[in-house]
């Protein structure tokens, strides 16, 4: 990062990647902002967890692979090599290990932690939503596509499935 602040985007235009420059609620930077927020909302997240779960790390590390490639014009190629494929293999895995909940789930019911990641589920949702609405106009990598819609399903595992993860029992947001 080579600054903070440009103050470039003062009058509602920011850049995409090479420097195009677009009006700050553009359909990828709308989509961007979604992406942050899930990303943002998974950092939280992995604060609640008693131990690590190195595949949310990675689910984070290709959501800012994602926003660049969102980021960049059709007419350019990304240099950054998307791993989509991968990561949903291995939420399909984790997803096919879990069982199933018994009945409707009410986020909270199992605890901060496992709303949060409800919130993240949710979260998930909407970048789905998103990124279904900007592929349409540019179009992204269907290996994305599905990762994201498998997201939401393995995120719905985290927040249900005590054998999933181990959440910490004193975990309180805010406080």
């Amino acid at each position: 990062m080579k600054q903070i602040s440009t103050k470039t985007g003062d009058l509602g235009q920011t850049s995409l990647r090479g420097g195009i420059r677009v009006e700050k609620d553009d359909l990828r930077i709308e989509t961007n902002g979604q992406i942050d927020m899930l990303n943002s909302l998974l950092g939280l997240l992995r604060t609640c967890l008693s131990s690590p779960v190195p595949l949310l790390v990675d689910i984070q590390h290709e959501l800012m692979t994602l926003m660049s490639h969102v980021a960049t014009p059709d007419d350019q190629q990304n240099p950054r090599p998307l791993h989509a494929d991968d990561l949903t293999l291995r939420m399909e895995q984790a997803i096919s290990e879990a069982t199933p909940p018994k009945g409707f789930v009410t986020p909270g019911d199992n605890g901060q932690p496992s709303a949060l990641a409800h919130v993240a589920r949710a979260q998930a949702r909407a970048v789905e939503r998103r990124l279904w609405t900007l592929h349409r106009q540019h179009p992204l990598d269907e290996g994305v596509m599905r990762m994201m819609n498998r997201l939401s399903d393995y995120l719905f595992v985290l927040a249900t499935n005590e054998t999933s993860i181990t959440l910490k029992e004193t975990t309180s947001i805010g406080k």
